[in-house]
Formats: structure tokens, sequence, C-alpha cells
């Protein structure tokens, strides 16, 4: 598997979609966003680790 979006891409958009008040479980991205549940899998051990670092910047 390789990765389509940079790992500043992944961040980004997590958190213009948790702004945006979007359900962040994970069960949801994955139907309404599959390349980014994708790529933050790619980047980050899980997608809860994703959504920490997302915080953290």
């Amino acid at each position: 598997m390789e990765a389509n979006m940079s790992v500043v891409d992944v961040v980004s958009q997590i958190q213009q979609l948790k702004q945006s008040g979007e359900t962040m479980s994970k069960k949801k991205i994955k139907q309404s966003h599959p390349d980014l549940l994708q790529n933050a899998l790619y980047y980050f051990p899980s997608w809860e680790h994703a959504i920490q670092n997302s915080e953290s910047v």
C-alpha cells in the first residue's frame, strides 16, 4: 500500500472534518472518506493516533 496524500494533508483534512462537526468514528470515516482513512493508517498506527496527532499540531 502506498500513500497518495502527505502526512500534512492527512492531518489538515482531519482538522477540517473535526471543525465542520463531522463524526470522527473510524466506521463513519471509512464510509465517507475512505482515502483519508487509508492514508492515515499508512502514517499512523491507528485512526485514534491520527486524530490525536491532528490535535497536537
